[in-house]
């Protein structure tokens, strides 16, 4: 529109001044800023410019732009990370668009994963795991019901944690690092493991959703590819057409592996049969059948069916229910097995018009209990 990328270029190198690198992707490196204007710290997103990347760099800054004029009318995109700024400056390798968004991020903090990293092998506590799901499926119905935006990439790294005062720092000091490790060495009270959190500190760490830069609007979807392998929705896995529902089935991967410390699905590649392969192998062994109207709806489907409910490579299933995995594999009690999976089922139907909404999870009563 009405960018002026040189003119730009030097406004945005007056005021923020980078720190330090606080990680780096194929598309982008993102940068803490200080803001000499507002005196505040920033997260910078600097998109790279090769060729192919600035396409898809302009859809994230729309994408962006309609969460934060949303965020203005409605109190609930405040669990999305949101932009603050956007500048668009010319590389000096040819005429490339750079870039440049300027996140807010509050008092900084890592992910979910690192977090996740200290409580390995046993799960985060339950109550945690609530809050925080709470704050994640108020995210994505603002993001699927008022922006129309599938954010097609729900995992532990893209959920970031903050404090709204100063208590994330206190408790993280080693947030500027964590990129590159999985745990956080948290100032927790001692004992054993020494790097857990007092729960009321727990407590107060609040989440949000980061990372639109896989994110499309419902009505026009950019990729058939989307979801990091372990989260991926079951229709994208067959090649399906997908909506918002594939974001709660990643959801509901997230819900498991926060309060187990485990993944729901892992697939790993075999000598016959490739990681997809798995993947389905192992939906099936947990969830059942694949109804034909579901596996056969597509033709990409005759990449893994030989025929109704039968996989083409891999002949031996070993069925588990739901329950007997929380029951068995994790010790869980019944009583925490039994709420635990009635809110988890609905958000891995294999239909994607069945699966619970957002609002319909936000509602289950596990979560208020």
């Amino acid at each position: 529109g009405g960018h002026h990328p040189v003119r730009e270029g030097e406004v945005f190198n007056m005021r923020y001044q980078a720190l330090c690198k606080l990680g780096c992707g194929a598309f982008a490196t993102v940068w803490l800023c200080q803001d000499t204007r507002r005196k505040k710290h920033v997260a910078v997103k600097v998109l790279k410019s090769r060729e192919g990347f600035a396409e898809a760099a302009q859809d994230e800054v729309a994408l962006l732009r309609c969460v934060s004029s949303m965020t203005k009318k409605d109190r609930a995109g405040e669990n999305i990370v949101c932009l603050l700024d956007d500048f668009r400056m010319i590389g000096e390798n040819g005429f490339h668009i750079l870039l440049l968004r300027v996140l807010q991020l509050w008092a900084l903090g890592p992910s979910l994963r690192c977090l996740m990293g200290n409580y390995a092998p046993q799960g985060l506590p339950l109550p945690f795991v609530k809050k925080a799901l709470q704050q994640v499926l108020a995210g994505l119905h603002f993001l699927h019901q008022r922006c129309r935006i599938i954010h097609a990439d729900i995992k532990p790294e893209n959920v970031l944690l903050y404090g709204r005062d100063k208590s994330l720092q206190r408790l993280l000091p080693d947030t500027l690092d964590c990129g590159q490790r999985t745990d956080l060495r948290l100032k927790g009270p001692g004992g054993d493991l020494g790097n857990q959190l007092e729960e009321s500190d727990l407590m107060s760490i609040e989440v949000k959703i980061a990372d639109l830069g896989s994110a499309c609007w419902t009505y026009k979807p950019f990729s058939k590819e989307i979801q990091t392998q372990p989260y991926r929705a079951l229709e994208v896995l067959l090649g399906l057409d997908y909506g918002t529902p594939a974001d709660i089935w990643s959801t509901g991967c997230l819900a498991f592996e926060m309060a187990t410390g485990e993944r729901l699905f892992d697939p790993q590649p075999g000598k016959y049969f490739s990681r997809d392969d798995d993947h389905v192998a192992r939906i099936i062994e947990l969830l059942g059948r694949i109804p034909p109207q579901i596996a056969f709806s597509w033709n990409k489907s005759t990449k893994f069916f030989s025929r109704p409910g039968a996989l083409l490579r891999i002949s031996r299933l070993c069925p588990r229910s739901l329950h007997s995995l929380l029951a068995d594999g994790h010790r869980w009690a019944n009583h925490r097995v039994i709420p635990f999976a009635a809110f988890l089922l609905p958000a891995l139907q294999y239909a994607p018009h069945r699966r619970a909404t957002a609002a319909q999870c936000l509602q289950h009563a596990w979560l208020a209990a």
